[in-house]
């Protein structure tokens, strides 16, 4: 995703992302044609169960916390609490955007990471969610390289499998951030998604991340593909080594701009399951 997930201590890029010229490309566009499930085995897995109210579990995923606007101009104070990030007892986390006083910002939300709990390279990495609406409502599901504390952003590698502008209610993004494409200059590409608006229903967002080779799919049909042939002439791939996964909902911020008072709140990302496969024949 863009600067507005970064950790707080991490410097402030933001601008609105684009997508880099891809004009002249004499290789062929992805296949849609997809690989059966069969060719993957899960690895790692959260599906939520458990009663209402309860915290995510400690063990698979971590808070983060705090509300400096996260190097995107967010609004939002992320939160540890219940009231922001918890289970339905149904099956599924809920991440909640409430628009309140707290900890000297107007909104509170949640952002979960994987950091030091589940770390991997290459695979496929899913998520069936679905998502919030609303003018300045910024969903993502994503990744983060581990190393960054060590090499820093964007150097460590960036991977967003999926993130969402609240008013736009058909369309997804996915880009990678490396070094020299980054913030608004990444690498990606837009989807708009036929049938109905993504608040309306759970779908599939997910990435099969290969050596040198990503893929973005939603629902299992692949809208966007990139190799190391697609950044910018001498630049370099950083996409070979372990990451993390984190889920956040921000409030405004660089990619969304201001919340108007067309949202309304609160406004709850809802998250059926997250599952990470390897490759069979690995």
């Amino acid at each position: 995703m863009t600067t507005r997930r970064l950790l707080p201590w991490l410097a402030a890029l933001g601008a609105l992302a684009c997508d880099p010229a891809r004009n002249g490309r004499a290789d062929p566009p992805p296949t849609t044609a997809q690989p059966s499930h069969g060719d993957w085995r899960l690895v790692w897995q959260d599906e939520f169960d458990g009663p209402q109210g309860t915290l995510p579990s400690p063990e698979r995923w971590q808070a983060d916390v705090g509300g400096d606007g996260w190097g995107n101009g967010q609004y939002e104070h992320n939160t540890a609490r219940a009231e922001n990030a918890s289970l339905d007892g149904e099956g599924h986390l809920l991440i909640t955007a409430r628009r309140e006083r707290y900890g000297g910002n107007d909104y509170t939300s949640a952002r979960l990471n994987t950091r030091g709990r589940f770390e991997r390279t290459y695979g496929r990495f899913e998520a069936r969610i679905q998502l919030p609406t609303g003018k300045g409502i910024w969903p993502a599901f994503w990744m983060l390289g581990a190393d960054f504390p060590q090499v820093g952003w964007p150097a460590c590698g960036e991977i967003d499998i999926m993130e969402h502008r609240g008013q736009l209610p058909a369309i997804v993004r996915g880009s990678l951030h490396g070094p020299g494409y980054s913030g608004g200059q990444n690498v990606g590409a837009e989807h708009v998604v036929s049938g109905g608006r993504l608040y309306e229903d759970f779908h599939v967002y997910a990435v099969e991340w290969d050596p040198e080779r990503i893929r973005w799919l939603v629902d299992d049909f692949v809208y966007f593909e990139a190799t190391p042939k697609d950044l910018p002439a001498g630049r370099r791939w950083v996409f070979d080594h372990p990451h993390f996964l984190i889920l956040n909902v921000a409030v405004g911020g660089n990619f969304v701009g201001p919340v108007d008072g067309t949202t309304q709140f609160p406004q709850v990302m809802r998250v059926d399951y997250v599952r990470v496969y390897a490759r069979a024949v690995e």
